[in-house]
This record gives C-alpha cells, sequence and structure tokens, in this order.
C-alpha cells in the first residue's frame, strides 16, 4: 500500500505548484511567484509555507537568513493520489466512467480524443 500523502489545499497545491518547479527556492523567490500569480499577501504566502512544513510537504534549510524549501512531497505521486481520490469521490474508481460522462457532457474535444487514443495504444497491454 503507497504511503498516504499530506492533504493540501488548493491554495498551498499553488505554493507547491512553485516549489516543485524551482526547488531548491527561498521564501522571497516563493513570494515572488506567488504576487504574480495571485492577489495573495506576503503574510498569507508565509503562512501558507509554514502550513506545508507542518504537514510534511515541504522542508527547509537556513541558508544565512534565508529558509530555503524542497519538496517533501512527490509531484506525480501527490497528483496520482489525488486523481485516484477524484474518481473514487465521483466515478466510483471507474475511469471509464469518468470518460463517458465527459464524452457525453460535451467535456472532451477531437484533440482530447487523439490524446487519449494516442495513450492508450502507446500503452494497450495484449
Amino acid at each position: 500500500m503507497m504511503k498516504q500523502l499530506p492533504q493540501i489545499s488548493e491554495s498551498e497545491f499553488k505554493v507547491m505548484q512553485i516549489v516543485w518547479k524551482y526547488a531548491p527556492i527561498s521564501t522571497n523567490e516563493i513570494t515572488e511567484h506567488l504576487r504574480k500569480q495571485t492577489d495573495w499577501g506576503v503574510k498569507t504566502i508565509h503562512t501558507l509555507i509554514k502550513r506545508l512544513v507542518n504537514k510534511g510537504a515541504l522542508t527547509y534549510e537556513k541558508d544565512g537568513r534565508m529558509f530555503v524549501y524542497t519538496p517533501l512531497v512527490d509531484e506525480d505521486a501527490y497528483i496520482m493520489q489525488e486523481s485516484r481520490h477524484f474518481l473514487g469521490r465521483f466515478f466510483g474508481g471507474n475511469i471509464s466512467e469518468m470518460l463517458s460522462a465527459y464524452a457525453e457532457n460535451g467535456g472532451l474535444s477531437e484533440k482530447d480524443f487523439s490524446e487519449l487514443q494516442k495513450i492508450l495504444s502507446e500503452h494497450r497491454v495484449l
């Protein structure tokens, strides 16, 4: 059984996306990136970072007067966990039901269909 990763809120996920992309990254750099993308204040960003450290999603090292953060949670593992949670919650764990619901309600474009076909043919187990 895979280790349960911490629950991360939508706001915390935005912080994690920055850290995953740029780690190791300082508090100031995280703040700079998020201030361009959001209307969050500095204190809000620092609170989100602190929460992620407390949840075990981030770790840090002190470099002089700076804190430098690195993720403790793997991005792909986290996204897979959340995808499974979503599938289980809304589609009983059945990906076919999810795709069918998207297709029936116009949620899949022609491009989506062709990309899905490509993925399925590349990973087909005979």
